[in-house]
């Protein structure tokens, strides 16, 4: 029996309570690979964590919150502070999955040491269990610096977002044979460096499929396979918050039509005179 936070939901407040941890374990995680599809979505709040942690086997605290939480153009204004906000906010909202955090853009590049120094922060800051970084081959290296001192460490291949000044935008990669080869040749190196996991994003279909075939470790798809060991999402475009969406993404839901459409009502109300009503108002004392 360990301690972590619960949400009180009637009142959105965090209060110490005593829970059994049942959190899914990166070997757990390892072992799912060629079986039961993973389950994996965006996560940047507590109370997100909350709703989304009884259905997912990971919740990661993408970089993507540049876009969804700050309004920012790409994910390379991202910060270790961003990140290390975020990531402690979602571990206090879950209990079962697998926490995940992003590595920002300019936090582990330069060096194997630099990698360790900001996962290691972000890990002691959050209590998350891995962090995710972008890249392939040239970045082996460091993944397999972290792995063999601890740090578990989810690769990702692909369309790769901290790139986008390099790609020149975001659309699908590996449309030559030279450049699948290349994200192929990745995604290999990845893995065989210790990734426990590697998300692939953006690429063609057949691409996807090879890599889930060639790595011992369980892929990540999104706009890549069905065929992957897991999908993620962003799950504000899951759900379905902003009017423009990938090819990639299915939105199950219009929260962002209902949204506004709470907020008219309101302030139709409001204007109306109509809210608040008795039902709202303390009555004096007789």
């Amino acid at each position: 029996m360990s301690t972590t936070y619960t949400l009180d939901t009637a009142t959105s407040r965090a209060t110490p309570t005593p829970v059994p941890m049942k959190r899914m374990t990166v070997p757990a995680i390892v072992r799912r690979k060629g079986g039961e599809p993973l389950v994996m979505l965006t996560a940047y709040t507590a109370r997100t964590a909350q709703l989304l942690d009884p259905h997912c086997d990971m919740l990661l605290v993408g970089d993507s919150l540049a876009q969804v939480i700050y309004g920012l153009p790409s994910t390379v204004p991202v910060t270790l502070e961003m990140m290390a906000a975020h990531g402690a906010a979602v571990v206090r909202g879950s209990y079962h999955a697998l926490v995940v955090i992003d590595m920002p853009f300019g936090s582990y590049e330069a060096s194997p040491e630099q990698a360790f120094a900001s996962a290691a922060r972000l890990l002691k800051e959050t209590g998350a269990a891995a962090v995710k970084l972008e890249g392939g081959e040239a970045m082996a290296p460091t993944v397999r610096f972290l792995v063999e001192r601890g740090i578990p460490v989810m690769g990702h291949v692909g369309l790769t977002p901290q790139a986008v000044n390099v790609l020149g935008g975001y659309g699908a990669r590996g449309r030559t044979p030279e450049e699948a080869a290349k994200i192929v040749a990745d995604a290999r190196a990845v893995a065989e460096a210790g990734a426990f996991a590697i998300v692939i994003e953006g690429v063609v279909e057949p691409i996807a499929v090879t890599i889930t075939q060639a790595v011992a470790c369980p892929t990540i798809g999104i706009g890549a396979s069905a065929q992957c060991d897991g999908q993620v999402l962003v799950v504000d475009d899951m759900l379905g918050m902003f009017e423009r969406t990938a090819r990639f993404v299915k939105r199950y839901d219009d929260l962002g039509g209902r949204i506004a459409a709470a907020a008219e009502a309101y302030a139709g109300e409001v204007k109306a005179r109509a809210f608040p009503g008795s039902e709202q108002l303390y009555p004096a004392r007789d």
